[in-house]
């Protein structure tokens, strides 16, 4: 083998879960195409259930010791938060790195420190993306600074927020204005409210971490989109960032962000530019 060929870069990928955000990455990667990735595996509970856009050379697995041999780089967690820990110890063995979107599995203490001895003990690496929250890396580079707040506001329609602790403390159906409901800390919000655990999460482990980071949930009937707004100050100054997400399209529950973000991750890992 030349030392070109060593130097190609490949990515061999296995998808823990393959709803509405993984079809929708692998219909992204299906058009861009990016050199050297390829999906070989996906691990479902059903192997018999229609699964569209699902990759033909994909091969399908059940369960986390049939990882090995694989020659997988990266697993991507995209199953829902009870998935992190049937599949995170394997994933850490097998690739060289364990993609996990549903990071409001990391709540839990003892599994978080867990995976952590495992990925230091095999040289492997967590990754969480910044999912809904597009890119939190300025966040992430003030907090090598000391950091004296972190505020992550959530706003959504009062639709929204329907089948959530939201409707036991105001009025969803009758709401004239913006109405903020609840305001905690990360793992507050993370308890209280599952639906916005993975979010929470992110923002603080990018930052102060879940009891430092403040969490504030608004329901607006003047919101068209889920609205997060993330503001922070410390030693490196003061940053503000706003994002209003568009749905995705198979799922309004989750973003087109999300999605997004895994794509750019998943490039970055190939690509002679990272952006």
């Amino acid at each position: 083998m030349s030392a070109s060929d060593k130097r190609k870069r490949r990515l061999r990928l296995c998808f823990v879960g393959w709803g509405a955000i993984a079809s929708r990455v692998g219909e992204l990667l299906a058009e861009r195409q990016p050199a050297g990735v390829e999906i070989v595996a996906v691990a479902v509970r059903d192997p018999e259930l229609e699964r569209p856009g699902l990759p033909a050379s994909a091969r399908l697995i059940t369960g986390p010791h049939e990882l090995a041999g694989l020659d997988i780089d990266m697993v991507i967690e995209v199953a829902g938060r009870p998935a992190v820990a049937i599949w995170g110890e394997a994933a850490l063995r097998h690739a060289s790195s364990f993609v996990v979107s549903s990071a409001s599995a990391f709540t839990d203490d003892a599994l978080l420190g867990l995976l952590l001895a495992v990925a230091e003990k095999t040289g492997s690496r967590i990754v969480v993306p910044s999912g809904a929250l597009g890119d939190l890396g300025a966040l992430a580079a003030a907090s090598a600074l000391p950091l004296d707040e972190v505020r992550h506001t959530i706003v959504k329609p009062p639709l929204a927020w329907k089948g959530t602790r939201a409707a036991e403390m105001i009025d969803l159906d009758r709401l004239a204005r913006r109405t903020e409901f609840f305001a905690g800390t990360a793992r507050q919000a993370a308890e209280a409210f599952p639906q916005n655990a993975n979010v929470a999460v992110i923002s603080a482990l990018s930052g102060i971490g879940l009891d430092r980071t403040r969490l504030v949930l608004v329901a607006d009937p003047s919101a068209a989109r889920n609205i997060h707004e993330i503001s922070a100050a410390g030693a490196f100054g003061t940053l503000d960032l706003r994002l209003e997400n568009e749905p995705l399209r198979t799922n309004p529950k989750s973003s087109e962000m999300t999605a997004l973000s895994l794509v750019r991750l998943i490039e970055n890992a190939v690509a002679p530019l990272v952006r």
